[in-house]
């Protein structure tokens, strides 16, 4: 009875361990798909209510505040980036889930402004805070973490089109360059002219992928008849 009773143990064991296993590779699964089920809907409820940058800005901390209107007057777009910009055609809904007390969102967040300025008309850019807006921002995980800013792009129909965060190519590089400093960088610390200049050309190009992709859909160029 003893070693039959040891060797129920074990198969017992061995079955709750089985089901462990299956249970968190389903669960693991299931995390996976959750981004790929976020309907056009549901990113229409989410981008409607979102706000403008400067009414996200606003409503951080004074030295938030501060820290994102200097990044903001730092930010510069070459000429040719911005006839690149202003030449986008199909509407682009851009959704930026951030937090006002954040470094990366602090350095990055304006050149998406500047980006959209250059094409009101084209690019509609709205930001969520992370914190307030888990329904979102935890179904959209980067590397398993809720990083920001992660941005977002729709067509106008607000269908999924690209996801990008928490850093582009270029700031990888530098931080990584820096032996991998802190994990947010300090609010309001400035950047090397060099590595903003890369890091908003790393952003334009994103924003220019998106837009041939838009204008190159077959369903959107039936609707448009171009």
């Amino acid at each position: 009875m003893g070693p039959r009773h040891c060797q129920s143990g074990s198969i017992g064991t061995d079955a709750r361990e089985t089901g462990v296993r299956e249970t968190g590779a389903r669960e693991t699964r299931l995390s996976r798909l959750r981004f790929f089920v976020l309907t056009p809907e549901f990113y229409r409820a989410k981008f409607e209510p979102a706000l403008s940058y400067q009414a996200y800005v606003a409503t951080g901390k004074l030295e938030q505040q501060i820290n994102w209107n200097n990044a903001h007057a730092r930010v510069h777009l070459s000429d040719p980036q911005r006839a690149l910009i202003a030449g986008f055609t199909r509407r682009m809904p851009v959704l930026v889930i951030s937090g006002t007390w954040c470094g990366d969102c602090v350095q990055q967040c304006p050149m998406l402004d500047h980006i959209a300025r250059a094409n009101l008309k084209a690019i509609d850019l709205r930001f969520l805070d992370r914190d307030v807006n888990k329904d979102l921002s935890e179904r959209v995980t980067i590397c398993g973490g809720l990083r920001v800013p992660t941005v977002i792009f729709l067509n106008e129909d607000f269908e999924f089109a690209s996801i990008l965060g928490d850093r582009t190519l270029s700031r990888y590089r530098a931080i990584a360059m820096k032996t991998l400093g802190a994990a947010c960088a300090l609010p309001g610390a400035e950047v090397p002219v060099d590595e903003a200049a890369a890091t908003v050309a790393d952003w334009v190009g994103e924003f220019e992928r998106v837009s041939l992709m838009l204008r190159l859909s077959n369903k959107l160029r039936q609707r448009h008849e171009d």
